[in-house]
């Protein structure tokens, strides 16, 4: 049963509907009798080894209605990626406060931060309930049909690629639109919901679940050229070759690194020049143009799914009530439940440890075999999940008016 303190952290990159989790998880809290207090800490991890604490039973419900409904995180975030000497840090600050409940709203890295934590606590003889509440835009948490954040950005991502493609119409060349997605390809293969017509673009998708071959990628760009006249490209930043190489590092003369080793791939534009030089260099298509979406993506305020919002409100309360029944330690997992239509999904609380540290990645009956596309089992996953107010393209449809002089 939840009692004493609650503390509630963000952790990893941001998303549209994070707050919602938060704020879901903070009024059932508050809701409880034994819950003596319920704590934010300030950017993640971090701000709790700082003892940066908010006290959010000092929140209006009607403010915290407001910032469930902004975008990003409210309470901050950290990149931070905790091992075992870290949580001990983490720990005895939670003992300190009399912390009983710790809430982590992230990724795989914030479930295993709380599962080393949870066995950290064990092994003290000290009782706190370690859940974890999911976010990613990245779609890659395991056990989860899902995870909240995913469909308000691979909203955002099919409108993008709806008015790149109006523009490319108007105006024919190639565009290359670089999209997140180190491991996994479902942000950007959420772009082929943008197409309406037979010719509309995306008119080729490279996933990082498939090896990239720049040679085979000029002839996609030849052909496609050859059948529409133009051609729009989406692609994920972690595009790599058969040895598994980055794309971005491959074709890059120098590379940046981020605060965990990898090759940096958003918020650079690289991968998007050096693939549009490649175009330049090796086809005769003069108006070659790239864009990187990076942080657009993420937080974008005016692009939200009502059904990532209902779900994210949804993990954050069911959070609450599985620390509260006491359920133990884990992590919030979404499952669906129906589909189409009838589109449904349950909340669960799975181990931590099925969760912790692993990457899902798109399956093989998602990604076309004998182009760089997706199928239409892809489609049919992704449709319900964008929710309603999806913008439409329309054409004109008179006849054209018949030639005098240029017969």
């Amino acid at each position: 049963m939840s009692q004493g303190k609650v503390l509630i952290a963000q952790g990893g990159g941001p998303t549209a509907v994070i707050n919602q989790s938060l704020v879901g998880a903070v009024m059932v809290s508050r809701g409880f009798p034994e819950v003596d207090a319920v704590y934010g800490a300030f950017h993640g991890v971090q701000g709790i080894v700082n003892e940066d604490f908010i006290d959010l039973g000092g929140e209006t419900a009607e403010n915290l209605e407001l910032i469930a409904a902004t975008p990003c995180s409210a309470l901050g975030s950290t990149r931070d990626k905790p091992d075992v000497k870290y949580c001990q840090e983490i720990f005895k600050v939670l003992r300190a406060h009399a912390i009983g409940t710790f809430f982590y709203i992230g990724g795989n890295d914030s479930s295993d931060t709380l599962r080393i934590l949870a066995e950290e606590a064990a092994n003290a003889d000290y009782a706190l309930r370690c859940i974890h509440i999911p976010k990613t835009i990245d779609n890659d948490l395991t056990v989860n049909d899902h995870t909240p954040g995913y469909p308000s950005a691979a909203k955002f991502v099919v409108g993008a690629f709806a008015g790149v493609n109006l523009d490319n119409r108007a105006l024919p060349g190639v565009y290359v639109g670089v999209v997140m997605g180190r491991h996994a390809g479902f942000l950007t293969a959420a772009s082929a919901l943008a197409r309406k017509y037979d010719d509309d673009g995306p008119h080729l998708i490279y996933l990082p679940e498939r090896d990239f071959s720049i040679d085979g990628f000029i002839a996609d760009v030849k052909a496609a050229v050859g059948k529409f006249g133009r051609c729009v490209i989406a692609v994920s930043e972690g595009i790599h070759d058969e040895t598994g190489e980055p794309m971005a590092a491959k074709l890059a003369q120098e590379v940046e690194k981020d605060a965990h080793g990898n090759v940096q791939l958003s918020g650079t534009g690289a991968l998007a020049d050096l693939l549009c030089a490649a175009i330049r260099d090796n086809t005769d298509m003069k108006r070659v143009r790239g864009d990187t979406f990076g942080y657009l993506q993420r937080s974008f305020l005016g692009c939200v799914s009502d059904v990532d919002q209902r779900e994210a409100r949804q993990a954050g309360e069911r959070a609450a009530q599985f620390a509260h029944d006491g359920e133990g330690d884990g992590s919030v997992t979404l499952h669906r439940t129906g589909d189409g239509e009838n589109y449904a999904a349950e909340f669960r609380l799975s181990p931590l440890q099925d969760v912790a540290g692993k990457t899902k990645v798109m399956a093989d009956e998602f990604i076309a075999k004998d182009s760089p596309d997706v199928t239409g089992a892809f489609v049919d996953y992704l449709r319900p999940l964008l929710g309603s107010g999806m913008p439409e393209a329309f054409r004109l449809e008179a006849e054209r008016v018949g030639k005098i002089l240029n017969k």
